[in-house]
């Protein structure tokens, strides 16, 4: 368990104290004193160490079950002993333009708070140091805490949904920057590799949503009816909090909707762009197929072709066709065709 258990104090009154090492000791200790309150902090607990924690406090087994399988959705959930609260909480790395999302459960109940976290999105290092410099919010007991998480995933939502939008321009950007005099197969490479990144851009942002997204419903609960194990002073607080992911949530909207657009104007782009080939092609073939028809018709084995002896027929042929070719090479050069 030491391995696992990443903190674990109690708090009396606002402050950190020192309590028992076993944490089956310290949380007789907090419910003894009444104004106090157990915090443990566990990463990726085992089955077999995680059923320590469920023996003490009275999780339930479909909660345990959840914290420990992870992949979960955000969600509140109120059982008989304790309320259980699902978060994802979400980096994003601009090198590789990946959005991460680890798994946050919170078990709040009788004197104590159990935090279980999935992967390295979700430390809480910093939010226990702020709250313990903050004893004011910290009286409040384990509703502090769940307050606290919560108003810390959500706004890293901002800060995340920020930074995705500085990146999206770049993307836009590129996009509409003007087309270079490359080669039709560099730029054909060039709008894959933009197509490909847009793809992305928009499979990060959908990662993202499904962090966001459900959400919505559990700080709703909060903010709004009276739940077990919360507070009832505690409404306005979870209120910031649920206006803040209000504003995250319509961030990811504008992000997915703007990328849909990016994505529409570029294939319309390499739509343009093949057409333009398509056009140049097409006229370097009609002026081909003017020598060759000539071509074609004095290879034919005529009985009759006057012309055929005439001193002046192959110079005045020659020069009917590039006449012909010049004509034509003007006219799809005004055009802009070619």
């Amino acid at each position: 368990m030491p391995g696992v258990i990443v903190d674990c104090a109690i708090y009396r009154n606002g402050s950190r104290t020192d309590g028992p090492e076993d944490f089956s000791d310290a949380l007789d200790e907090a419910r003894a004193t009444g104004d106090a309150f157990l915090w443990i902090g566990l990463h990726e607990p085992s089955e077999k160490e995680f059923s320590l924690v469920t023996s003490e406090f009275g999780l339930h087994p479909l909660a345990v079950e959840d914290a420990l399988t992870a992949h979960q959705r955000p969600k509140l959930e109120v059982y008989d002993d304790s309320l259980f609260m699902v978060l994802k909480p979400a980096t994003y790395e601009p090198e590789s333009d990946t959005v991460t999302t680890g798994e946050l459960m919170v078990f709040i109940g009788d004197s104590f708070v159990v935090t279980v976290r999935h992967g390295e999105a979700a430390s809480l290092s910093v939010v226990r140091s702020r709250l313990e410099s903050e004893p004011e919010v910290m009286k409040h007991g384990p509703t502090a805490v769940l307050y606290a998480v919560s108003d810390a995933v959500v706004d890293h939502y901002i800060d995340v949904a920020a930074e995705l939008q500085s990146d999206l321009e770049e993307v836009e950007a590129e996009v509409f920057a003007p087309t270079s005099d490359t080669r039709a197969s560099e730029r054909s490479a060039t709008a894959q590799t933009t197509a490909a990144r847009i793809y992305n851009f928009k499979r990060q942002v959908l990662e993202f949503r499904r962090a966001t997204g459900p959400l919505s419903t559990p700080m709703q609960k909060l903010s709004g009816a009276a739940v077990p194990f919360v507070d009832a002073g505690s409404q306005p607080f979870f209120r910031d909090v649920n206006d803040h992911l209000a504003h995250a949530n319509e961030m990811v909207e504008g992000l997915d909707r703007l990328l849909t657009d990016v994505l529409s104007a570029h294939l319309a782009q390499m739509g343009v762009r093949q057409n333009d080939d398509m056009r140049k092609i097409s006229a370097w073939a009609a002026m081909a197929a003017v020598p060759t028809l000539v071509a074609g018709i004095y290879g034919m084995n005529f009985q009759h072709m006057p012309e055929l002896r005439w001193t002046w027929g192959y110079p005045a042929v020659i020069a009917f066709m590039l006449v012909v070719v010049t004509g034509l090479h003007r006219t799809f050069k005004r055009r802009g065709w070619l």
